[in-house]
């Protein structure tokens, strides 16, 4: 919508409070140029303008009525436009008039590209037949459209966007994507892989879904394959078992194009430098795990257990995970599963070596004296019973499952008995596994406890915080309305920042850096026009001078008379200008609010009221930084002063609007 608001209670003329972006879109001024101006749009008038429209205009305005006519405007670069005019009186619950709507349609492409002379006495003609007729149609249509407008002005605010605000390149230019450790140079051939890329990343999480797979697979074929279903069930994973063993060998070849970080930081792009490092580091471990015994099943060759104990060496795989442990480390629901996968893990391999336990007990004992060992029991409970050792008992699945059984129970309790040590060489692996249980509960569960607290943490100091300022509203008996401005204004805050304070937490952090964040931070208001001229380091000293603030319906930004400390600038909301109960302007996101500087210790006294309309985000840079900031670049001090009234939406300090 192209569409301005004038105040119609000034005492001299009806200046402009409020103009939408349409229409500074349509007519080539910025709001700064457009604010405060008179309503009655001579400043849009050039040569073929008609002057009974003009007069039209002002004489709907003395008269406070509806008008609509066609007009002749000019632009900020002179280009001519015909515009159709609608003047709508807004008034209050009073039947006072306070605002009056003024709505633009651009319909040159309707009446021509320019505006000829000899159409005058047709354009003429026409405005007067279109002025004063309140019953007409698109009088009708007008008023719909303005109560549209008015209706929908607050969110005009928020969709405002930034073509007025030109960014300085010099300052906000993209740079070069440089890796994680800043000392490393970004030259790099097109067939090395990074080491922090996302494809790295998702293959490493892979690797790690192999070495998991590796880990259950590999003990379970060395403990319990002895049989012909077991080595059939051996052979069901071939296919499995083979594809991992591939992922494993591609891993190596990897891993010779990988970029690795030196002891003093660079990151290497060297192809030679990385083979070197990795051969002289994992790359044994990472060969031995990749051998692929799995092929000898292929090839109908006879797997003997032995052949199953060598490929053990594939959990030294693991120890890749333990290196990786502290890049996972701040993602605690990450840190949280792999802390459960490990103890599960743990389990099942300690069901592994009961199982193992058991049948070396039963093999190597005689048969017809020797019927107390854990499979014994568990075979008579199944009525499955072993016959001479050999023949006879539990399936390998119920034997598993026993087994993990038993183990969990060991390692998480004391365990049930139904499933218990008998002999001499199970008690001392159950005494064993007891006191692993309690390592693992100190390590794991304590982690998990400790990951949990983390994740509820910021929410803990939300109640706290909460709790200290109830308290302090009731032991100083503040009344209900001031408690109530103070908890929506705490819990509003809460949600913007979520309790962290920005200038604590970057107060330990190098000049240097704190500049750059800064910048990056506070990057909408050293966009203005204002700020173009400005040289890097003027903007980097700017930036640490500039803070939030935050501004809830209803609250006073600042009042009459007030000493200004700050020039502000709104990032989104809208506030209002008061001065005795009339609406001076109306601020929305991308405006500057504030005063141009006159001397370094002279008092700005505030001219009227800034009032929020809506939740308001606000930066605002304090004079006294700013001034200090002036002094070290006293080259661009000088522009700033020339052109800082330009760029203020609303001019406070007292006495610019009479000059």
């Amino acid at each position: 919508s192209n569409f301005i608001l004038a105040n119609a209670q000034g005492r001299c003329g009806f200046p402009i409070v409020y103009c939408s972006d349409g229409f500074c879109d349509l007519t080539g001024f910025a709001r700064t140029e457009v604010m405060q101006k008179n309503c009655s749009c001579r400043f849009l008038c050039g040569a073929d303008t008609s002057e009974p429209a003009l007069q039209g205009i002002e004489k709907a305005l003395d008269s406070r009525q509806e008008y609509q006519t066609e007009v002749c405007f000019y632009k900020k670069s002179g280009a001519a436009f015909w515009c159709l005019l609608d003047i709508m009186p807004i008034k209050n619950e009073k039947g006072e008039v306070v605002l009056f709507l003024f709505s633009f349609k651009d319909i040159t492409e309707s009446r021509g590209r320019s505006c000829p002379g000899d159409k005058k006495e047709e354009k003429q003609t026409s405005e007067k037949q279109r002025s004063k007729k309140p019953g007409s149609s698109h009088l009708r249509a007008a008023r719909r459209q303005g109560r549209t407008m008015l209706h929908q002005l607050s969110s005009q605010f928020a969709r405002r966007d930034r073509g007025e605000m030109k960014i300085n390149r010099n300052v906000f230019e993209n740079k070069p994507s440089v890796p994680e450790y800043k000392v490393a140079s970004v030259q790099k051939s097109r067939f090395i892989l990074l080491h922090y890329s996302i494809f790295k990343a998702l293959w490493d999480w892979l690797i790690l879904l192999a070495t998991f797979y590796v880990a259950i697979t590999v003990p379970y074929n060395v403990c319990f394959t002895g049989t012909e279903d077991s080595l059939s069930a051996a052979r069901s994973t071939i296919v499995s078992d083979i594809a991992v063993e591939m992922l494993f060998i591609l891993d190596i070849i990897l891993n010779f194009r990988t970029t690795y970080v030196s002891q003093s930081g660079q990151v290497v792009y060297d192809p030679r430098s990385i083979c070197i490092h990795y051969v002289a580091t994992w790359f044994f471990v990472d060969l031995i795990a990749a051998l692929p015994f799995d092929l000898l099943y292929i090839f109908n060759v006879t797997v003997t257990s032995l052949v199953h104990l060598l490929k053990t060496v594939r959990l030294l795989r693991l120890l890749r995970l333990l290196q990786k442990l502290d890049r996972y480390s701040q993602y605690s629901a990450m840190v949280l599963t792999l802390l459960m996968s490990m103890f599960a893990l743990l389990a099942h391999w300690m069901a592994c070596i009961w199982y193992v336990i058991g049948r070396q007990e039963l093999e190597s004992n005689d048969p017809r004296t020797w019927d107390i060992g854990w499979l014994h029991e568990l075979g008579k409970r199944l009525e499955a019973p072993y016959i001479n050792n050999s023949v006879g008992g539990p399936s390998i699945r119920s034997a598993y499952i026993a087994s993990l059984y038993f183990t969990l129970s060991s390692l998480t309790s004391v365990g049930f008995g139904n499933v218990c040590a008998n002999t001499d060489t199970e008690k001392i692996f159950s005494i064993c596994t007891m006191l692993i249980g309690a390592l693992m509960h100190a390590v794991v569960f304590g982690n998990v406890t400790a990951i949990i607290q983390r994740m509820y943490s910021r929410r803990s100091l939300y109640h706290t915080r909460m709790k200290d300022l109830k308290d302090f509203i009731r032991v100083h008996h503040l009344p209900q309305q001031l408690k109530q401005r103070m908890l929506e204004y705490f819990q509003t805050t809460w949600s913007v920042n979520n309790g962290i304070d920005a200038n604590e937490l970057l107060h330990d952090f190098p000049d240097e850096l704190r500049a750059d964040v800064a910048m990056h931070l506070n990057k909408d208001i050293l966009q203005l026009p204002i700020f173009e001229t400005a040289s890097r380091g003027c903007l980097r000293s700017l930036s640490l001078h500039i803070k939030t603030s935050f501004c809830a319906p209803g609250e006073y930004l600042l009042r009459q008379g007030d000493a200004l400390q700050a020039n502000y600038f709104v990032c989104s909301g809208s506030l209002e200008v008061l001065k005795d109960n009339v609406v001076l302007a109306i601020l929305g996101k991308g405006d500057l609010i504030g005063a141009d500087l006159c001397r370094t210790d002279q008092v700005i006294k505030t001219n009227a009221d800034v009032k929020a309309l809506t939740y308001c985000d606000l930066q605002h840079i304090g004079l006294r930084g700013l001034c200090e900031v002036l002094q070290l670049y006293p080259e661009y001090a000088s522009k700033f002063t020339a052109d800082i009234h330009q760029d203020l939406t609303f001019n406070l300090r007292e006495g610019s609007e009479m000059e």
